[in-house]
């Protein structure tokens, strides 16, 4: 995990993947532990995860950066590196607001990272040129 977010959540994404590497599945306590630190966008994350809804794209380059199929049937382009998404949740409800850590489609990339639940994608650096700059032109 990258340090985009406060040390508990990190703590936590650490104890999901370690339990999951051990026992393939997620224990109820750290399921609550989720739901307690990521509020209501812990059981859509989990849900988007569920339905393999994470694409991790990379480039020959090593650059990378994760889509996500949303549940209203919309693809997000999402970077955990920095710890930003597309979605208009992510730059109300976190950017301008403040209320969350971040949105259900970031989360579902760190659940998803955590738990080996990433799609792969190879794509040619022109191709993921133009996925970064379709999701730029969405937003202008």
């Amino acid at each position: 995990m990258d340090s985009t977010l406060p040390a508990v959540a990190e703590e936590l994404l650490k104890e999901i993947k370690k339990a999951f590497q051990e026992t393939s599945h997620v224990p109820d306590d750290l399921l609550l532990g989720l739901k307690f630190i990521f509020g209501p966008c812990a059981v859509p994350a989990l849900d988007l995860v569920d339905h393999r809804s994470v694409t991790r794209v990379t480039s020959p380059s090593g650059r990378t950066a994760y889509q996500v199929l949303g549940s209203s049937g919309k693809l997000y382009t999402c970077y955990s590196s920095c710890h930003f998404c597309t979605c208009p949740a992510f730059g109300f409800t976190v950017l301008q607001k403040s209320e969350s850590l971040l949105c259900k489609h970031i989360l579902a990339v760190y659940l998803s990272q955590a738990m080996g639940a990433c799609q792969e994608l190879t794509v040619s650096e022109e191709q993921l040129t133009s996925i970064l700059l379709a999701d730029e032109e969405d937003e202008g």
